[in-house]
């Protein structure tokens, strides 16, 4: 049996009308947020607005807070050291609080097409593929990294 497809996403720059449907087109039916702090000064990210718009897109939504990045590795990543966020975020993976949200999002992606969302559009940068690559590893999925069109590029008519 094929393992259910997952990608990551990041939507620095963009829309949330065009992450769902950069989400749709890849046939994803459970965006993951990994954030730890869901909220956001972009229109329509913050938590409520977001799972809001993807119910209404027909898709599930899951926040696990637990598997966001700690404060020290968000402010290594906003300065451009992934190495230092790669490894603040590596001891926090260690966490049983992390280590449970890593099962949770492990059923989850499982039983379904799942995306996991972070605010980098670059997924190199960001923990999402952190956990793509341990949730791969572990099912055997193939990751396929989302780059949502940015709002110039879309076309609207």
């Amino acid at each position: 049996m094929k393992p259910p497809r997952l990608c990551t996403i990041g939507y620095e720059g963009t829309t949330v009308a065009l992450v769902v449907a950069a989400m749709q087109r890849a046939g994803v039916r459970h965006l993951i947020d990994l954030r730890a702090v869901p909220s956001s000064r972009k229109p329509g990210f913050s938590r409520r607005q977001l799972e809001a718009t993807v119910l209404e897109a027909g898709l599930r939504y899951t926040h696990l807070r637990a598997l966001g990045t700690p404060k020290p590795g968000r402010d290594a990543a906003r300065k451009g050291d992934a190495a230092t966020m790669r490894r603040i975020y590596g001891a926090h993976l260690k966490e049983p609080d992390a280590q449970a949200a890593l099962a949770e999002a492990a059923a989850i992606a499982a039983a379904e097409p799942s995306c996991l969302l972070c605010f980098e559009r670059d997924h190199e940068t960001c923990h999402r593929s952190i956990v793509a690559g341990l949730l791969a590893a572990e099912s055997g999925a193939e990751v396929e990294h989302l780059l949502p069109a940015l709002p110039a590029e879309a076309s609207f008519c």
